[in-house]
């Protein structure tokens, strides 16, 4: 038995919007059309995918699974697709990487010095997306790397660490302990720490909370609203700190100061992508950047 991507693309379409009208909308099709290719994938797979009724539909727990290997299989073919056109066409390799704002860009540009430098004809592509942005264009064969901090891999994605970067502490400018240049969490006991993801959500700042923990003390913590900013910008024009992996010194063109944390802690560099895909500019990137 085969199954038709098509098909399963179909699938997934309802699934997302709710609606066969809407997915029918979306897919270019007549709702008896789309209607028809679902109840053919039935009889194909053996078993009820959906029930269709006057409020929507609801996807049976069968189709539930079937549409998370189908985000997976149809990432791999559209990958697949534009490797085969990228070589027809004489182009050259690229490599499209993803980061979240919790990686920098200068980090990237760090990180991809020695892979552009053993790899001259390699062309990055470099796009910034939140978490749930970057594991849905990872999962869509839109990128072949994604660079993140304490995401979990999604069904279907391989997480990797590329090794563990040092944390220290953003203050504004004109904060209290910016004359500082170095500092301690205990010390940092009445302060609140801006973070980026929800505790409880965010596998990142649980870390950080974490850290404070098991320096003996409760952190306080708020949520940002600026969300995208390189971590060492948050802090700017309010009283509160933040963890980052920026150096010590100087940061955002002054406006922010960073402390070295002592004694040290970490925070772990995690590359996910989409196994059982050709992708060499990703292979040289695992190659070539170990931390």
């Amino acid at each position: 038995m085969r199954l038709d991507l098509n098909k399963l693309e179909h699938l997934v379409a309802i699934a997302e919007e709710g609606s066969l009208t809407r997915a029918a909308a979306r897919l270019h099709l007549s709702q008896q059309a789309l209607s028809a290719s679902i109840r053919v994938l039935e009889r194909e797979v053996g078993v009820d995918l959906l029930v269709r009724g006057s409020s929507g539909v609801t996807v049976l727990p069968a189709g539930a699974a079937l549409i998370k290997d189908a985000r997976v299989l149809g990432g791999m073919a559209r990958a697949a697709l534009r490797r085969a056109r990228r070589i027809g066409r004489g182009e050259s390799e690229t490599l499209r990487i993803g980061h979240t704002p919790a990686v920098t860009g200068d980090e990237l540009v760090a990180l991809l010095a020695p892979v552009t430098e053993a790899n001259p004809g390699l062309v990055p592509e470099v796009h910034q997306r939140y978490p749930a942005e970057l594991t849905a264009a990872l999962l869509a064969g839109d990128l072949d790397l994604g660079l993140c901090r304490g995401i979990a891999a999604a069904h279907g994605l391989t997480r990797t660490t590329l090794g563990r970067q040092r944390l220290h502490i953003a203050v504004a400018h004109d904060h209290p302990l910016a004359g500082r240049s170095a500092i301690s969490l205990p010390e940092l006991a009445d302060e609140t720490f801006m973070v980026w993801g929800t505790p409880g959500r965010s596998e990142y700042t649980d870390l950080l909370i974490a850290h404070c923990r098991e320096a003996g003390l409760e952190p306080r913590v708020e949520r940002t609203d600026r969300q995208g900013t390189p971590p060492a910008t948050a802090v700017i024009g309010t009283d509160r700190v933040a963890f980052v992996t920026a150096a010590p010194g100087p940061a955002a063109g002054g406006r922010a100061r960073v402390l070295a944390l002592e004694p040290p802690v970490s925070a772990p560099l995690h590359a996910l992508y989409l196994p059982r895909t050709t992708s060499p500019g990703r292979d040289a990137f695992l190659t070539h950047v170990r931390l």
